[in-house]
């Protein structure tokens, strides 16, 4: 499986962004799908999950009720809907697909996408 993210961008605090996570190569329906995020310095940090349905997804208490996943297995893309951005989302965004669920550890990823850069600040 192939993860291709995009999306991210320069955003004011306050302000909105979707990400996508475009999968190819294998099927994609069949993995949970998480998304995780590294500041420079910092470790990958857990952002959220969603199961291969769709009908089930966790979050990071830092994100929670802020940043929402969605996925289209039709067209095998997952979404990450950010919203009331803060300068401490600062980070390049990682989508990752893995056959367990619940997982919050990124060693138990198998695939990964390059990364796609968001930037929080005025």
């Amino acid at each position: 499986v192939q993860l291709v993210e995009s999306g991210g961008d320069l955003v004011q605090p306050g302000g909105s962004l979707r990400l996508s996570c475009a999968a190819s190569g294998g099927t994609f329906s069949l993995y949970a799908t998480g998304w995780f995020r590294q500041a420079p310095g910092k470790e990958r940090e857990f952002v959220g999950q969603m199961t291969y349905t769709g009908g089930r997804s966790y979050y990071a208490d830092s994100v929670s009720g802020r940043f929402t996943i969605s996925r289209d297995n039709a067209e095998n893309t997952v979404f990450l809907q950010m919203n009331s951005l803060k300068p401490e989302d600062t980070a390049v965004y990682y989508c990752a697909a893995t056959m367990i669920f619940p997982s919050r550890s990124w060693s138990q990823y198998d695939y990964w996408g390059q990364g796609t850069q968001v930037t929080v600040s005025s």
